[in-house]
């Protein structure tokens, strides 16, 4: 079979058919990044062209309250900042980390409802000068392009209200929940709205909402189908009627939602993680003629080489059977993973990967 885009890889794996190979993509952490660089990596290359993975473009847009972004205390290994939500963070710089979450401006309904009316769908929420630039290279090259979306439980509580807090009001106020769920979907399909009339069209719609953690979920079904379900149901509609797929970003064990993500149409769920209690050849067994499934190598290994080499010989000739399958790993690849270790990982994927 003759070399493909990413383009032409993707649109294949989302129609369940064959391509020259299964798609290779990934995100390391930065300090990853920072190893690889030591390792040899020139720093003026992207990971992807250095290691010749996938191109994916992402289009986002802004629909954050847009409170002020400053830095409060800085030092050699962590910055601590605010967001434009309204959340204080403090990073480490040199370590593969998620932040550490200080404060947060959005408490309560009466903070909502001051945050809710910062946020509107106006035009300079969009990045026009990037997309110009942008946008006719991506086509050309055949990359595959994605329309995120921002919204839903995950970011709410991690990123713009706090974890305990939003678990209790989804029991002792679900409206407010659902409020910011819904207003925070609608400005962004707004927005998107505006890219796509444009003319800066794109392939799917991405979104990132961890519903689940190690063996367990931060809800039950009944909460998911009453509070959740119909904005994931809102956006993946959205999507269809443009012609285009829904992927979905849910870390953790969320297998009791993916009966229901499939019934609600759903084209694609990463990141499968292994860890956490994801099966990804059952899924392969059970849903692979509908859902699209992305991940699933389990990152604990890459750092392993005889282990990630059975891992990917055991997996990914049955994952990409018929299609359906993006490779990456089941979350991050961590900073332990060696310049050589993901070289050789990548090769590995390219050859059992081939449909020739």
């Amino acid at each position: 079979m003759d070399k493909m885009t990413s383009h032409e890889r993707f649109r294949r794996m989302y129609e369940h058919q064959p391509a020259d190979r299964v798609p290779i993509i990934d995100g390391p952490w930065q300090a990853t990044i920072e190893r690889w660089q030591r390792e040899g990596m020139p720093e003026n290359v992207s990971f992807v062209d250095f290691f010749g993975l996938d191109h994916v473009a992402s289009i986002g847009v802004d629909n954050s309250p847009r409170y002020e972004e400053k830095t409060i205390e800085e030092d050699d290994s962590t910055k601590t900042f605010t967001t434009k939500f309204g959340a204080t963070l403090r990073q480490w710089k040199h370590a593969a980390s998620t932040p550490e979450f200080l404060d947060f401006t959005i408490v309560d309904p009466e903070s909502w409802r001051k945050a809710k009316k910062r946020i509107e769908p106006t035009k300079d929420r969009v990045n026009w000068a990037h997309l110009q630039t942008n946008y006719k290279s991506w086509r050309k090259k055949g990359y595959w392009i994605q329309g995120s979306l921002w919204f839903g439980f995950d970011v709410t509580h991690s990123w713009i209200v706090g974890t305990e807090r939003i678990l209790f009001a989804l029991v002792e106020n679900p409206e407010w929940c659902m409020d910011m769920f819904s207003h925070l979907l609608e400005v962004n399909l707004a927005l998107l709205d505006l890219v796509w009339d444009a003319g800066y069209t794109f392939d799917a719609i991405g979104w990132p909402d961890d519903m689940g953690y190690k063996h367990n979920q931060f809800f039950s079904i009944d909460m998911y189908k009453e509070l959740l379900a119909p904005f994931h149901q809102r956006a993946i509609d959205w999507a269809h009627a443009k012609g285009i797929k829904a992927h979905l970003h849910s870390c953790g064990d969320v297998n009791p939602f993916v009966p229901l993500l499939v019934n609600m149409g759903l084209d694609a769920l990463n990141p499968l993680e292994v860890k956490a209690g994801m099966d990804t050849l059952h899924l392969k067994r059970t849903y692979g003629q509908k859902l699209l499934l992305h991940g699933g190598i389990n990152a604990v290994l890459w750092d392993k080489p005889d282990q990630i080499r059975a891992e990917i010989e055991t997996k990914l000739p049955s994952l990409k059977e018929n299609g359906g399958y993006i490779f990456s790993s089941d979350h991050s690849v961590p900073s332990s993973v060696s310049l050589e270790d993901f070289r050789g990982i990548v090769e590995l994927a390219k050859k059992l990967g081939s449909y020739d």
